[in-house]
């Protein structure tokens, strides 16, 4: 076990919580959990021109639906706040100005109308990815190459700059990543990464560096697109003079059409993006919790339903694949009845009634509601459906369902009128499930047809659709009164 983990999850509020953003932060808090380390939230919140308002409650109140507990962070301050970059903007500058008296950082006064024109020279020669670098800067308006004396005009005037980092020229930089093993980098495909912003903000590279060291985060755990800047952290780290975390770097979530996993792919394909769509749509969390944790991990056998107690047992960073894994909606949804259907009748008759605008089901007794839910649970993928799925146990229906009207034929109505007489003679106690089945049986006997010909017709009539739960339960639940009513109705609409 590894001694004082503690990890971070560090989402910036420009947008509500990405299915993929919940994924990581899942899996910190499962590598958290299983070594009995931290799990740290901190809000990057440095990029203000992007900020989205409501964008930090979202985070919080995602990560708590899906149970994932938060140590430290904004709403409970721990011993290493504050929690939010946006209220630790002193600490950035005082390392900025550290890395510059010590040659690895300068200050860059080019303006953007310079930088365009350096790009498009560069273009123009051939270079299709011009960048601001060892070779570039020479060229630059920066205090590597102005006098001195200049340079210290320029600040006492307040002319606008950018702190940059001052990557080496030659260098491969080596680390190891837990998921990909060994990697390395050569220091001649970076640039010299903007580490404070012209409003004196902390671009993401710097901020995290500092408060990665400063929170003494253990294990940095994030997705595969912080690959290629880990380079600039580790220089970033070697400047300050800092020991670097443990790395590792999360496989992409891809789309099944192929690619990773865009806002525009999954509405094209259907999927739910954002966590709180999730939430709207009363996904289970568990359900959620349970398919992200094998997106791109297994425990190493074929078991798939883990509870978060046992993800957190199971959890290991070298059971983490490195290949892109492929979000499948179907898998997700069979998640979903899984836990669905773990719950017993009566805590779903609960939240039916919770999320129901019907009145008819607001206001029906709870026993019978459950009773409902018991016969329709195997069949549905959502709690909502359920709703859908009962309806017609409190409400005639109103129209029929076209594709099972298919199966109304001309021979139907003579079947239903017999199966009607047979029932209508029933005493009330005698209106149940295995009774009414040996009716059907003796209507069918008689006329010499198969069991659908009358089961179809029959369903159709008392439910208005061609499937659902068990027909001779459903019309026992619904009593003999109802049951008849419909199939008057029935007949006389449907002929």
């Amino acid at each position: 076990m590894e001694e004082n983990v503690r990890v971070r999850f560090a989402p910036s509020p420009t947008g509500f919580l990405h299915i993929g953003g919940l994924r990581t932060a899942l899996y910190n808090y499962l590598f958290a959990r299983h070594h009995r380390g931290k799990f740290i939230l901190r809000i990057e919140d440095t990029d203000q021109s992007r900020y989205v308002e409501n964008a930090e409650q979202d985070i919080l109140s995602s990560l708590e639906w899906s149970g994932i507990e938060v140590d430290e962070g904004p709403a409970n301050p721990g011993d290493f706040g504050p929690y939010r970059q946006s209220e630790r903007g002193d600490l950035y500058n005082k390392y900025a100005e550290e890395l510059i008296e010590k040659g690895m950082a300068y200050y860059a006064f080019d303006t953007t109308d310079e930088l365009d024109q350096m790009r498009e020279r560069l273009q123009k020669s051939g270079n299709p990815s011009p960048k601001y670098d060892a070779v570039t800067r020479q060229s630059m308006k920066n205090s590597l190459t102005l006098p001195q004396d200049e340079v210290r005009k320029m600040l006492d005037e307040d002319a606008e700059y950018v702190v940059r980092l001052k990557v080496p020229r030659r260098e491969t930089i080596r680390f190891e990543d837990l998921i990909r093993g060994h990697v390395s980098f050569e220091s001649k495909g970076l640039d010299d990464q903007v580490l404070l912003k012209s409003d004196g903000m902390p671009t993401y590279h710097l901020a995290n560096v500092v408060d990665d060291h400063l929170m003494e985060i253990s294990h940095v755990i994030r997705g595969e697109e912080w690959l290629s800047s880990t380079p600039k952290h580790i220089l970033l780290y070697q400047a300050l003079g800092w020991e670097p975390p443990k790395m590792a770097h999360l496989p992409l979530i891809m789309s099944p059409s192929g690619g990773k996993l865009s806002k525009r792919k999954a509405e094209s394909e259907g999927i739910p993006i954002n966590t709180k769509n999730y939430i709207e749509q009363n996904y289970e969390p568990e359900a959620l919790i349970n398919f992200l944790a094998f997106l791109g991990w297994s425990p190493g056998d074929d078991s798939e339903i883990h509870s978060m107690a046992d993800l957190c047992r199971l959890f290991t960073l070298d059971r983490v694949s490195k290949g892109g894994a492929v979000f499948n909606h179907k898998k997700l949804l069979w998640y979903n009845e899984n836990y669905l259907r773990d719950q017993s009748n009566q805590q779903l008759a609960k939240r039916v009634k919770e999320i129901t605008q019907n009145d008819l089901i607001k206001e029906a007794e709870d026993d019978k509601l459950a009773k409902v839910i018991g016969m329709v649970k195997e069949r549905v993928s959502k709690v909502e459906e359920l709703i859908i799925m009962g309806m017609f146990f409190f409400e005639d229906p109103a129209e029929y369902d076209e594709k099972a009207l298919k199966k109304w034929g001309d021979d139907s109505p003579q079947l239903v009128t017999d199966y009607k007489s047979k029932i209508h003679e029933l005493p009330d106690e005698e209106f149940e499930a295995t009774i009414l089945k040996s009716k059907l049986e003796e209507v069918i006997n008689a006329h010499d047809v198969g069991f659908g010909k009358l089961m179809m017709p029959l369903r159709i009539a008392v439910t208005g659709q061609g499937f659902g739960p068990d027909l001779f339960s459903s019309m026992e639940l619904l009593g003999k009164e109802t049951v008849l009513r419909r199939i008057d109705k029935a007949l006389q609409e449907l002929g």
